[in-house]
């Protein structure tokens, strides 16, 4: 399958490269800088993402360019443009001044397949405290920007290509062209990469790999361990058995509603109540990492518990999403690790599975793409994500019984009026505006939930002082969960939502409204 390898140098965006290739259709995987894969028939091309880091540092990336020089076409974007000027007889000094934000980008008068048909004059995006004072022999100026004349270069002789800015985000105005010129005009992508394609190439790889073994795969309710599981059963069949953990800490609910919505899917599912072993290996526990790892210490040992009842069992399938990976890995010294999640790595070694994670290099909306090919009903696709350690990380600090009891009866009443308004009343602010096409707001929004404070507050309720908990809302809006914003409610849903909660729910007395997009917050508060 033809692709485009990312080296990761550290950039936060460096995953919005592969979402914009993805959205061409054309497959792209994210490596580390320093773990480039070996060329092969199907490398079509590599970018060299941004970093934090200086060409000039000492413990700067260092790229093995001779990998991959004058063998396939190179683009450097920001750090990537820097340090193949400086590798090859360019210089890089530190700028006057830092440049961060929107610039306007004119385009030379040289004939570039990378700036084919893009405006002569537009916004793009800057964010570097280097510039390029000196080009490579051999090199020449493309664009340039009122302050940074080498914007953008060509070695044109050595198909290599590089841009000062970052036309991956949203800001740089013609950065999806740009992206396009490399992939089809420079590198011959075709553009192939569709999810009936991904699913029937993943069914054969499936099957070769599996053959005759038994699976068993942890089923959570969500869109990814939902696609995978149905993915496997397509591939193979009765082998697979689905196991549905109730870990204690999921949603009102939540455990029989879910076991209810694959009856007539044709999977084997086990239901398995483990909640009390996971309340007690939290007990104490208020640190997120601290937390994260105990719940997937139990939930590898439910596994290991169940995997042994089943004879033949020889992997373990998980709902692993290249958001997941992206996140998880992090580059030492270079990029830090947001958050470590329990589906991603290996497993204990007295535990005798092999891990198969078929949506392992997806991120979530081409996962949800794929569920649609796979025929899963909407209720299922469309869910909300939910994160693998379920409310543990929406409870801040140390979690008990109490605290689930407030936090569920809250969350219920936010998630229920989110499926209950009726978006049709809605004023449109735009042709891209998320209501456009959404019945409901639950259909509009990414992601939504509530999350209980460490802290109390004093209120009033009928004559009597009270001194109980906050909560508060998060919704946000996103493509793939990488970045998001939150969600404009109308006043009067949140007026409403906040009434019914301090009303309903014993031990709650004031509401807040979260409204941080991500970057620089995350999603979830923990």
């Amino acid at each position: 399958m033809e692709r485009i390898i990312i080296l990761d140098c550290g950039s936060q965006v460096t995953q919005l490269i592969g979402r914009r290739l993805r959205e061409l259709n054309v497959f792209c995987e994210i490596h580390p800088f320093d773990k480039m894969p070996a060329l092969d028939g199907d490398v079509r091309g590599v970018i060299l993402s941004g970093s934090p880091c200086s060409v000039r540092d000492a413990n700067a990336p260092q790229i093995a360019l001779d990998a991959f020089w004058g063998k396939v076409p190179v683009l450097g974007i920001c750090y990537g443009a820097q340090y193949i000027a400086h590798r090859c007889g360019g210089r890089v000094e530190g700028a006057l001044a830092r440049e961060y934000g929107r610039a306007i980008l004119k385009v030379a008068p040289v004939p570039s397949p990378l700036l084919e048909g893009v405006a002569a004059a537009s916004q793009v995006w800057m964010s570097h405290g280097d510039t390029i004072s000196a080009l490579p022999e051999g090199a020449e100026v493309i664009a340039s920007t009122a302050d940074v004349r080498n914007a953008a270069y060509q070695i044109l002789d050595k198909q290599v290509f590089a841009v000062q800015f970052h036309p991956e985000v949203y800001h740089t105005k013609e950065g999806a062209k740009i992206l396009r010129n490399f992939a089809f005009r420079i590198c011959g992508c075709k553009g192939e990469w569709t999810p009936a394609s991904f699913i029937d190439t993943t069914v054969a790889d499936l099957k070769a790999k599996i053959g005759g073994d038994k699976v068993i795969l942890g089923l959570s309710g969500g869109v990814d361990s939902t696609v995978a599981a149905v993915l496997l059963h397509k591939a193979i069949g009765a082998q697979l058995t689905c196991i549905f953990v109730n870990n204690g800490l999921l949603r009102k609910n939540e455990f029989e509603d879910v076991m209810a919505s694959y009856q007539d899917m044709g999977l084997n599912v086990v239901g398995a109540d483990a909640s009390q072993a996971f309340l007690d290996a939290l007990k104490g526990l208020a640190e997120p990492e601290a937390k994260r790892k105990a719940i997937g210490r139990v939930f590898i040992e439910t596994f290991d518990r169940y995997a042994r009842q089943i004879e033949g069992a020889r992997w373990l399938a998980q709902g692993t999403i290249y958001p997941d990976v992206i996140e998880s890995a992090g580059i030492p010294g270079v990029a830090s690790k947001i958050k470590s999640h329990h589906n991603v790595g290996g497993l204990p070694e007295e535990m005798d599975l092999r891990i198969v994670e078929p949506l392992r290099m997806l991120f979530k909306d081409e996962v949800r793409r794929v569920g649609r090919s796979l025929g899963i009903k909407e209720e299922l696709v469309g869910r909300h994500p939910f994160p693998g350690p379920s409310l543990a990380i929406r409870i801040l600090g140390d979690v008990d019984g109490e605290k689930l009891r407030v936090l569920r009866e809250a969350d219920d009443i936010f998630i229920r009026a989110l499926r209950a308004y009726d978006c049709s009343d809605l004023h449109l602010r735009s042709a891209s505006d998320p209501l456009l096409e959404a019945k409901t707001l639950y259909d509009a929004i990414w992601q939504a939930g509530v999350i209980l404070l460490p802290v109390r507050s004093v209120g009033v309720m009928g004559d009597e002082r009270t001194y109980e908990n906050p909560v508060a809302l998060r919704a946000v809006v996103s493509t793939d969960g990488m970045t998001a914003d939150w969600f404009p409610f109308p006043h009067d849903f949140l007026a409403a939502v906040s009434n019914e909660i301090i009303n309903k729910v014993r031990g709650v007395n004031r509401v807040v409204y979260d409204i941080s997009s991500k970057p620089p917050a995350t999603i979830e508060w923990e």
